[in-house]
């Protein structure tokens, strides 16, 4: 399934490259797509208010909060040995090094990544995937993509998805069910973190769209620096992305 679904966000990328020539003389130089994208994004907003969003409330109210936290530290693990190579491939060591002590503490005495044992040891996280990686070697961010219940995107974090296939760290899971599974359970965990974010915005924002590009675009531009740029400002740096430019 998840294959099937790679295929059809390789197949997007030329569909909304071929929408954004037709692109009229009004449309905001970072979002061509903009008629495409506002369809995508009625669509996902259809399909979480019907179901994605009841679903994580019942989940946040229904699990122990012990329980939550597991499932998060769990799936945060996963992210964390994924971040791990990509700082590799960045050529960013103390992030990569870094990134692999807290998968080493966490999977070994925080049994599987369940407990978060590396943090209250000072041990720091910063996050890199593959649109940054693809960023850091001068790859353009290129035009901002809605995707099919995935949400905001760009055509190079796009890109990154379809090479990749998927979670990496999870594509390892031989056996089909037990590899689904976690990826429904790690879906929910990732909405259930939003829901305050999405209430917030429900109730500060008059066009959620526009206010949502904006943001993510601005967060992937400070994330992602090419190092065959000027590195940033120190008052610039992503406070959630602590990595050595």
């Amino acid at each position: 399934m998840t294959e099937r679904y790679m295929r059809f966000l390789a197949s997007m990328l030329l569909s909304v490259v071929v929408v954004g020539c037709a692109s009229g003389p009004q449309a905001n130089p970072q979002d061509p797509f903009e008629p495409f994208n506002r369809r995508v994004d009625a669509f996902n907003q259809a399909i979480d208010k019907a179901a994605l969003k009841p679903i994580a409330e019942t989940y946040v109210e229904a699990t122990p909060q012990v329980v939550q936290t597991g499932v998060s530290n769990f799936f945060d693990n996963l992210e964390d040995a994924w971040s791990t190579v990509n700082a590799a491939l960045q050529l960013r060591p103390k992030a990569a090094v870094s990134n692999g002590a807290r998968v080493l503490v966490n999977s070994t005495v925080g049994v599987v990544g369940l407990i978060d044992w590396a943090t209250p040891m000072g041990i720091p996280r910063s996050k890199h995937d593959l649109g940054q990686t693809l960023g850091r070697w001068g790859a353009p961010m290129g035009p901002y993509v809605v995707l099919p219940l995935l949400g905001p995107s760009t055509l190079r974090d796009t890109a990154g998805l379809v090479l990749i296939s998927g979670n990496p760290a999870l594509a390892q899971v031989d056996d089909v069910s037990t590899r689904n599974t976690l990826r429904v359970v790690g879906a929910l965990d990732a909405r259930a973190s939003l829901l305050q974010a999405t209430n917030a915005l429900d109730s500060i924002a008059l066009d959620k769209y526009s206010f949502t590009r904006t943001v993510f675009l601005k967060r992937r531009e400070l994330a992602t620096q090419s190092m065959f740029s000027d590195p940033p400002k120190a008052d610039q740096a992503d406070s959630d992305d602590p990595a050595d430019w």
